[in-house]
């Protein structure tokens, strides 16, 4: 009878133990499963910071060179009066005829020729330029978390010493409307 007690005890112990290992091993395995993934994060933190320094270092380097922005040339600098008329439309915004006056003045930033358009003192647009071959391109177009996509292209190809002609397009929502431009050199 000892001896049944005796096997039944070192039964129950080897159980019991045995029950432990399986324990103490899956929290081993869930243990290097965390840091498997502790891994992989610091490896993707390590590639984006290897990223930005390589951005950064760009950076510097065009900074080191010499930049020269591109500028309005003087007889189209400064500022124009203007009036636009719509020519063509199939926008419910915009009608055949519709006119406009506005100050369009040739101005320059930091990094390019820019165009703002002013009416009542106020500044309604402001579009980025380029001067080539005797043309001014102008464009405009709304950013992404705009509630209607908007895209214009000023054409102005006309270029005389007072008076600048061409032509303005508006893409909005599937619509488009054609619009006639004539600057005329303010005199203030």
């Amino acid at each position: 009878m000892l001896k049944n007690t005796f096997f039944l005890f070192l039964t129950a112990c080897f159980l019991l133990v045995s029950c432990d290992y399986k324990e103490k091993e899956k929290n081993l395995t869930d243990r290097e499963k965390q840091l498997l993934d502790k891994e992989k994060l610091f490896a993707k933190k390590e590639s984006e910071y290897q990223s930005l320094l390589k951005m950064r270092d760009s950076i510097f380097s065009k900074k080191d060179s010499v930049v020269i922005a591109a500028v309005w040339p003087t007889e189209i600098s400064g500022p124009w009066n203007g009036k636009v008329i719509c020519t063509e439309s199939n926008c419910s915004e915009y009608a055949v005829g519709d006119q406009r006056t506005d100050i369009w003045e040739f101005d320059n930033d930091s990094t390019q020729p820019i165009t703002k358009i002013i009416n009542n003192n106020n500044l309604v647009r402001l579009y980025t330029g380029k001067f080539e071959n005797n043309e001014i391109r102008l464009s405009f177009k709304t950013d992404s978390t705009a509630k209607k996509n908007v895209e214009m292209s000023v054409l102005l190809n006309d270029i005389s010493d007072n008076k600048i002609k061409g032509t303005r397009t508006i893409t909005s929502d599937g619509c488009t409307a054609k619009f006639s431009v004539e600057l005329v050199r303010s005199t203030k």
